[in-house]
């Protein structure tokens, strides 16, 4: 037995379950991936992913029919920090208003970005996605007007916040460019959201 053979991720198994139910449609992996860092308690979501409990049920009956959804023991009940809820809303009307009107799943996709990036990692850890290019995917897949703005690869979180910034005329950088920013791989590049 190899002594570097990498040992299988807890996730494989609840994502394995779920695609086996999936139907094919472009957001079914995304989900499945954040269903199966959910249950392991590796991702920020709250229980139903900041929808309300039928939503919840209906994205995963559209994307994963007849498959039983189980709840992590260890799931916050609420999806909205009221202290927040202003900051979410917007977020929630920034990706609906780009969605691409595809799939009947961008409505609950925008909700559930938008709870994920009150948490405090990086988008993608924070949604449950396995990596950064998964979230770039999903958010081309559901909002291709809006992914198309982020030219110089801005981590996401960082992309969303300064479009919000944008919409109401605040410009709160300082450098004459981001070229110039001493932040810029704090807001670029290919590490992190």
């Amino acid at each position: 037995m190899e002594s570097s053979a990498k040992k299988p991720d807890a996730r494989e198994s609840h994502y394995t379950r779920l695609m086996a139910f999936a139907t094919g449609q472009g957001n079914d992996d995304a989900l499945a991936c954040m269903y199966a860092s959910w249950k392991e308690g590796r991702s920020a979501l709250p229980v139903f992913w900041g929808l309300a409990h039928d939503d919840f049920e209906q994205l995963m009956a559209l994307h994963f029919p007849g498959c039983a959804i189980e709840l992590p023991s260890n799931a916050e009940s609420d999806g909205m920090d009221s202290d927040r809820t202003d900051e979410q809303l917007e977020l929630v009307d920034l990706m609906r208003r780009h969605r691409a009107g595809v799939s009947l799943s961008e409505q609950s996709i925008a909700s559930i970005v938008a709870c994920a990036c009150l948490g405090n990692d990086h988008l993608w850890q924070d949604l449950g996605l396995w990596c950064r290019e998964d979230l770039s995917d999903l958010m081309a897949r559901n909002f291709p007007a809006l992914a198309s703005r982020n030219v110089h690869n801005m981590k996401w979180k960082k992309f969303l916040y300064k479009q919000l910034c944008i919409a109401e005329g605040i410009y709160v950088c300082r450098a004459p460019s981001c070229e110039v920013c001493t932040d810029y791989d704090h807001c670029f590049g290919s590490g992190g959201e």
